[in-house]
């Protein structure tokens, strides 16, 4: 069973966190660099260790690298009135929002030790939104040809996503991840195109359930599903400075 160090940073801004997910993921990535051409025996397989980040972001919207900047749908000037940030950033996929009320996922891994298939991780990351959604009785799955975990997918009028997802992946270390909207003020949405899809609505545990949620307790229910679809133990990690 791997051990994932886990950290629940709170509110951070995005290019913080940013950063902190590439500083865990270099890491990984000098070990791998370290091993190249030599003997496996010189080195152990788990000398690679595993993060989970999750966190809040103050109101930012990210552009994927296959991403277009068409579906920004406000200039400069809006965007300082909303008070929304702007970032492009490496991940796959498009156009997506991130704020207040919003779990966001981060698991930096190295695929190496769990299964070298990239398909199968986005997958999994759905599978363990599958299971945080369905505690608070939200049945929840996925849609044909697009990423994210969605409500009501097999029916093209209803069907609308709860949480979005893009990765990064270099020599099998993951970065960036998953957003759960829990709370999240779906107005910001109303701004892009989501995920460069025009016909599908987004939504929340919030807005389908009525009333808020706590955050604590997602994020409680979300990090024990992420351990039992990775099959892996959590520990609790302390960030330094």
């Amino acid at each position: 069973m791997q051990k994932v160090n886990y950290h629940n940073i709170g509110q951070i801004e995005y290019g913080a966190a940013f950063k902190l997910q590439e500083e865990y993921m270099q890491k990984g990535l000098k070990v791998k660099a370290a091993r190249f051409g030599k003997p496996e025996e010189e080195f152990p397989a788990d000398d690679i260790e595993h993060y989970l980040f999750v966190c809040e972001h103050p109101h930012v919207y990210t552009l994927g690298k296959s991403g277009h900047m068409e579906n920004l749908l406000v200039n400069d000037a809006r965007l300082k009135e909303l008070g929304v940030s702007f970032y492009n950033t490496n991940r796959g996929g498009d156009i997506t929002y991130h704020g207040p009320g919003q779990l966001v996922g981060y698991p930096v891994l190295d695929l190496e030790q769990y299964f070298t298939d990239l398909g199968k991780y986005m997958r999994s990351l759905e599978e363990a939104v599958i299971k945080t959604v369905a505690h608070y009785g939200i049945e929840a799955g996925r849609l044909e040809g697009a990423t994210g975990v969605w409500l009501d997918p097999d029916n093209p009028q209803r069907a609308r996503k709860i949480c979005a997802m893009g990765v990064k992946c270099s020599r099998w270390m993951t970065m960036h991840g998953l957003a759960l909207n829990v709370n999240t003020d779906l107005s910001f949405f109303g701004h892009i195109v989501p995920c460069g899809i025009s016909d599908k609505a987004v939504t929340s545990i919030k807005q389908e359930l009525g009333h808020e949620v706590d955050m604590d307790e997602v994020t409680e229910v979300f990090v024990k599903a992420f351990a039992e679809v990775f099959e892996s133990e959590i520990v609790e990690l302390e960030l330094q400075g």
